[in-house]
């Protein structure tokens, strides 16, 4: 936990879930550059009397320091959703006083604030402004801000294509603000998302079959090489079972686990809303004779799912927490798994050979085993004994 200092208080942040040896902070530079923005000049600081929207806020710290204007967060994370209402109460302030959307809500009729937190995925961004701008007017205040490797020229043409003309601010601290000024427009910018494709001809069961990306989902516009090789080699199982794809992403791993095994109850679960919704429309186009066998969860890995319930995991683990590249993510994976499975219940693990997961894997499971491999990924099986 760290104390974040502002004009409006100081504030205890941690983020989600919290733990002894967490190392990364809950906010950055750009979250202290736009605060202190809003604090105004010689002027006063900015009218927030109005509707304030958050879209991004990564870990509740913008919503935790502005909760007195009684803002809105909108965000794709679970995760981050949770953060803030710990952080909330951590810091002794009223729930009630924020409202706390998913980027799959519907958004306010009228924004006079929005304030944007630059997301990693031009995508997301994309889909986030054509979905606000409805809402926005000529008289709102619109400030993104972001670390200086998080906003590019695309980043601004964005802004100005959506809403209106845009600029930045100098850099501080390597954080820079955007500063837009909405103008009406003769119709609304459309919204390209979500993408969808025909998956190759050479990934199993699950050849040919339509794959649906809402923004922000990885490789949203075709299928990544690591999911590939994934489909090439997962398990041929039959029989009722309950099989959980992990981290699903657009759902074709749990699509195919579905098709390759009709007595399979497959439940999706990634911490990403945007992932969800692709994965229940993926999982809706792949044409699965019984679709109430499957079940779609947001949350935190599989903290919420019953020990010993799960048959079989699939997962191909994240291994960036936004600019941070760390394990954390694949070891409660990993984690929450092995709680997960039944005895005798497998986890089939995808990544790339230099992450090692395979030493994790023996220190949790006792085993691993290399189901395949080529120069660039490797398929790895543990058995819960």
């Amino acid at each position: 936990m760290n104390r974040l200092t502002t004009s409006r208080g100081e504030f205890d942040l941690a983020r989600f879930p919290e733990h002894s040896r967490q190392e990364l902070r809950a906010w950055d530079a750009a979250d202290e550059y736009l605060l202190r923005h809003l604090d105004g000049t010689d002027d006063g600081p900015l009218d927030l009397s109005g509707t304030v929207v958050v879209a991004g806020d990564r870990w509740g710290a913008l919503v935790t320091a502005l909760a007195a204007h009684r803002p809105v967060q909108i965000t794709d994370s679970f995760l981050a959703q949770e953060a803030t209402r710990a952080n909330l109460v951590r810091n002794g302030i009223d729930q009630d006083g924020v409202r706390l959307l998913s980027t799959r809500d519907t958004p306010p009729e009228r924004i006079d604030v929005l304030l944007v937190r630059v997301p990693k995925s031009l995508a997301l961004l994309e889909d986030e402004l054509c979905r606000l701008a409805p809402a926005v007017h000529p008289g709102t205040v619109v400030v993104g801000t972001g670390m200086v490797t998080e906003i590019h020229t695309s980043t601004l043409r964005l802004f100005e294509r959506v809403l209106g003309p845009t600029r930045t601010s100098l850099a501080v601290r390597k954080a820079r603000l955007i500063l837009c000024t909405p103008e009406p427009r003769p119709a609304p910018v459309v919204n390209p998302w979500p993408l969808s494709y025909p998956l190759p001809g050479d990934v199993g069961v699950v050849s040919g079959l339509t794959v649906v990306n809402h923004a922000g989902v990885f490789c949203a516009d075709r299928l990544d090489i690591g999911t590939r090789f994934f489909l090439r080699n997962l398990p041929e199982r039959k029989g009722p079972e309950h099989v959980v794809d992990l981290g699903c992403g657009n759902g074709v791993v749990g699509l195919a686990a579905a098709l390759a095994n009709e007595e399979a109850r497959v439940t999706f679960v990634d911490e990403s809303h945007q992932a969800i919704a692709s994965a229940k429309a993926t999982f809706l186009a792949g044409g699965v004779p019984s679709p109430d066998r499957a079940e779609f969860l947001v949350g935190d890995c599989l903290s919420g799912t019953p020990a010993g319930s799960v048959d079989l995991v699939l997962n191909n683990p994240p291994f960036h927490s936004h600019r941070a590249t760390t394990d954390a993510t694949a070891w409660r994976m990993f984690t929450g798994a092995r709680a997960a499975l039944r005895r005798g219940g497998e986890l089939w693990v995808v990544g790339n050979r230099h992450l090692g997961y395979h030493v994790k894997l023996r220190r949790l499971f006792g085993n691993c085993e290399v189901v395949a491999s080529d120069p660039k990924f490797v398929v790895l099986r543990a058995a819960k004994r």
